[in-house]
C-alpha cells in the first residue's frame, strides 16, 4: 500500500502535511501498524508525538532546568541567573530569550489573565534587569503574532508599538546586546518598516554581531515580506551573506530559508528537484556538515532540511537530521503550523517509511 494515501486515511495528512507539500504518490511499502515489519519510529528510539516539546529546536539542559523552576515556583530569579550567565556574543543568548518568551506567552493562552505571572513580578521587582526587559519585549511580540486579532488589526500594532518600545528600553539596559535589535527586526516587518528605517536598525546589528545566523533569519523575513511576490531582494540578501559568511557558519544555510519563504512558488511549478532547490539544499548540507556540532542553531537548520529531504526522497538524509533533532519542534516549519508536533511527526514517520522502503533499518542508522 502506498505510505502517503494510508496515512490520509489515518487523517493526518489532511490535518498536517502543510500547503507546500507537493501532492504525489510515493512508492514504497507499507505494512499494517502492529506487524513485525512495520516502519515504526518508536524503533529508532524516537519520541512519541506526544512527548515532543515544542518550546525549543533542540537540547538546552540548563534552559530545561531554569523554566521549569520559575514556572513550578512563579519566581523568576532562575531565569534571570541563566541569562545573566549566558554571553551576548553568539545565538544562545537570543534563543534562550525566545523559549522565556515562548513560554509565558503559551502560559497566557492557557490561563488569560492569570499566566506567566512569574515575568509580571520580574519586571515589577528588578525593573532594570536586561533579561526581564529582553523577556518582555519577546514576549509582547509572540503575543501580537498569536494571538492579536490577525495582521492588519489594531489590536495587533498596538501590541506591536508596545514591543517597540519595550526592546528600545531593553537597548538602554543591555548597551552592546544584539537581542533587543534582533526582536525589533521582527516588528520591522509588521509595522511595515521603510527600507530606510529598517536599512538602519540593521547597521546597528551587524555592528555588534555580524554572523548572528537569528539576526539575518529575521532580516531575511522582513525582506520576504517588503517583497511579497518578488523573490529578487530576499534571495539577494540570502545569497550575499551566505557567500561572505565565515569559515564553519550556518549562513551558509540561509538561501534555503529563502526558498522555504517563497515555497507557494515551488508548489504551483513542482521544483523540489530543481537547481534552485537543490543548490539550496546541498548549501545547508554543507553548513551542517562543517558547523560546530555545539552551535545553537544547528538544529534550527536540521529541522528545515527535514521538511526539504522528505518530499524530494532523500531518505537517509532526512533520518540523519531526525537522529539529531528529535525529540524537539520548536522550529520552522513546525512551529509555523497549527499542531507542530502532529506536522513533525507526520514527515517524521514518511522518512522512517521511505527509509525501510529502500533497505534501512534501525540497525544501518548510525547513533
Amino acid at each position: 500500500m502506498e505510505i502517503l494515501w494510508f496515512l490520509i486515511a489515518m487523517g493526518l495528512l489532511m490535518a498536517a502535511l502543510s500547503p507546500y507539500i507537493r501532492r504525489r504518490r510515493i512508492r514504497i511499502r507499507l505494512v499494517a501498524p502492529g506487524s513485525p515489519d512495520a516502519a515504526d519510529p518508536e524503533n529508532y528510539g524516537f519520541a512519541r508525538q506526544e512527548d515532543l516539546d515544542v518550546r525549543v529546536p533542540g537540547a538546552d539542559g540548563d534552559l530545561m532546568d531554569a523554566l521549569e523552576a520559575v514556572q513550578r515556583s512563579g519566581r523568576w530569579q532562575a531565569a534571570s541567573q541563566l541569562l545573566a550567565g549566558t554571553p551576548k556574543e553568539g545565538e544562545l543568548r537570543w534563543q534562550r530569550v525566545q523559549a522565556f518568551g515562548g513560554a509565558a506567552a503559551l502560559e497566557l493562552v492557557a490561563e488569560p489573565g492569570v499566566g506567566a505571572q512569574w515575568l509580571k513580578a520580574w519586571r515589577l521587582e528588578a525593573e532594570k534587569d536586561a533579561g526581564g526587559a529582553q523577556v518582555h519585549a519577546e514576549l509582547l511580540v509572540q503575543q501580537a503574532w498569536r494571538h492579536s486579532g490577525g495582521v492588519g488589526s489594531d489590536d495587533h500594532r498596538i501590541i506591536l508599538e508596545e514591543a517597540r518600545e519595550a526592546c528600545r528600553k531593553a537597548t538602554l539596559l543591555a548597551p552592546g546586546d544584539p537581542v533587543p535589535y534582533i526582536t525589533e527586526l521582527a516588528i520591522a516587518r509588521a509595522l511595515g518598516y521603510s527600507e530606510a528605517d529598517f536599512d538602519q536598525l540593521w547597521a546597528k546589528v551587524i555592528d555588534i554581531a555580524p554572523a548572528h545566523m537569528g539576526a539575518h533569519l529575521a532580516a531575511l523575513h522582513y525582506w520576504c515580506e517588503k517583497w511579497h511576490g518578488s523573490r529578487g531582494k530576499a534571495d539577494a540578501f540570502a545569497h550575499a551573506a551566505a557567500a561572505r559568511a565565515p569559515q564553519g557558519s550556518l549562513l551558509a544555510a540561509l538561501p534555503l530559508f529563502a526558498v522555504y519563504e517563497h515555497l507557494p512558488e515551488v508548489v504551483l511549478t513542482n521544483v523540489w528537484q530543481s537547481a534552485v532547490v537543490t543548490r539550496a539544499v546541498e548549501g545547508a548540507l554543507y553548513a551542517v556538515h562543517t558547523a560546530r556540532p555545539d552551535d545553537p542553531m544547528l538544529a534550527h537548520v536540521r529541522h528545515l532540511l527535514l521538511a526539504f529531504l522528505v518530499p524530494m526522497e532523500r531518505w537517509a538524509e532526512a533520518m540523519e537530521q531526525i537522529r539529531h533533532v528529535d525529540g524537539y519542534v520548536g522550529a520552522l516549519p513546525w512551529s509555523a503550523a497549527p499542531e507542530p508536533a502532529l506536522q513533525y511527526a507526520v514527515y517524521r514517520a514518511l522518512a522512517v517509511a521511505g527509509y525501510e522502503a529502500n533497505g534501512g533499518s534501525p540497525a544501518t542508522l548510525p547513533h
